[in-house]
């Protein structure tokens, strides 16, 4: 059975783990920024880049600890090499290559959004390629068909922000902190989702694609307006985020083709709102519903350690460089506004 040392830091978040490819998290840690960023409502690239560099070499060597085990009893090296903060990818990556060199082992270049694509594998060894994959996160807002690994088809994407972003921005709005999709999460379940009338952009149209900035846009004049409860403004604002998304996969289901399950992860993918909608969704067209562990939605390093062990036999070399746009489906046509989001 082999065993991969999974490196994440692409964004706020340090992380190691150990998996094999039984499946079996060995150990993995992850130390969280939210203190260093909270002051800011968001995240800083310096900063975070910064935290990488001092943590990452500790907290590699506790979790080879936590597991017994040390880098000559690691098969190989996985470590994100993008898309992220570029800062923070490069501290990942180079550690990454400075420990496959030294254990004379095979380094494994990671997608992130590759990483959190195949997460629910990981998760449920009874999900088999093609599925429908809603991926949503901080930065990114996409529906893919999943045909294998390295073998992914976008079907749609956000022309403009993604939906974690959306949910942030409504959050720092509201003052609820920094990081900010829980808190809405919170305040919303004490909140009518009747009471502000907000838009769902894009709701029916023929184009395949997400957008949130109107939306969040309009949580702004709703704040401004000093007319509604907080808690009303976020169950407002979760409502017609889930319409939107519900209604967009929807659509992507009738596109997909033949596919029997419908998969969600990235950050996004820990709201248990949203991932009752798409439970429902699925169940309505037979297709069965597939979400990761609310431990494998958040960025961490197990999902990087099994995209390597999804890639075994594989390897890239020691110049392979950092990117911070990457995108898992290089063909797909440029979409309007999308930019680095597509």
């Amino acid at each position: 059975m082999e065993t991969v040392l999974g490196i994440e830091s692409s964004c706020d978040e340090t992380a190691a783990a150990l998996v094999t490819s039984g499946r079996v998290i060995l150990a993995q840690r992850i130390a969280s920024q939210d203190d260093a960023h909270r002051p800011y409502g968001g995240v800083v690239p310096e900063i975070a880049a910064r935290a990488h560099a001092e943590r990452l070499a500790p907290l590699i060597a506790a979790t080879l600890a936590d597991a017994g085990m040390t880098l000559s009893d690691v098969d190989a090296i996985a470590a994100t090499a993008g898309p992220g903060l570029i800062g923070g990818v490069m501290v990942g990556l180079v550690t990454g290559k400075a420990l496959a060199m030294a254990g004379d082992k095979p380094l494994i270049a990671i997608n992130h959004l590759e990483g959190h694509a195949l997460s629910p594998r990981l998760a449920d060894a009874s999900l088999e390629f093609p599925y429908l994959l809603l991926l949503v996160s901080g930065g990114h807002c996409q529906l893919l068909l999943v045909e294998g690994v390295g073998r992914y088809r976008r079907l749609a994407t956000t022309i403009d922000d993604a939906l974690g972003e959306a949910f942030d921005k409504t959050a720092k709005m509201l003052g609820l902190g920094y990081p900010g999709g829980p808190a809405v999460e919170r305040l919303a379940a004490e909140g009518d989702a009747r009471k502000v009338p907000l838009p769902r952009p894009l709701l029916g149209s023929a184009e395949p694609h997400f957008s949130f900035a109107g939306l969040k846009s309009a949580v702004l004049r709703a704040k401004e307006a000093g007319q509604h409860a907080d808690a009303d403004i976020a169950a407002s604002f979760q409502q017609a985020a889930i319409d939107c998304v519900v209604d967009r996969t929807r659509r992507a289901i009738g596109a997909a083709g033949d596919v029997d399950a419908l998969v969600v992860a990235g950050g996004v993918a820990a709201n248990r709102t949203i991932r009752a909608a798409l439970e429902r969704l699925a169940g309505e067209h037979g297709m069965r519903f597939v979400a990761p562990p609310l431990s494998l939605c958040t960025d961490n390093a197990a999902m990087i350690a099994w995209a390597g062990i999804e890639r075994l036999g594989q390897s890239d070399s020691l110049d392979f460089a950092a990117r911070p746009r990457w995108p898992l489906d290089a063909a797909a046509e440029p979409v309007r506004g999308a930019g680095v989001k597509a």
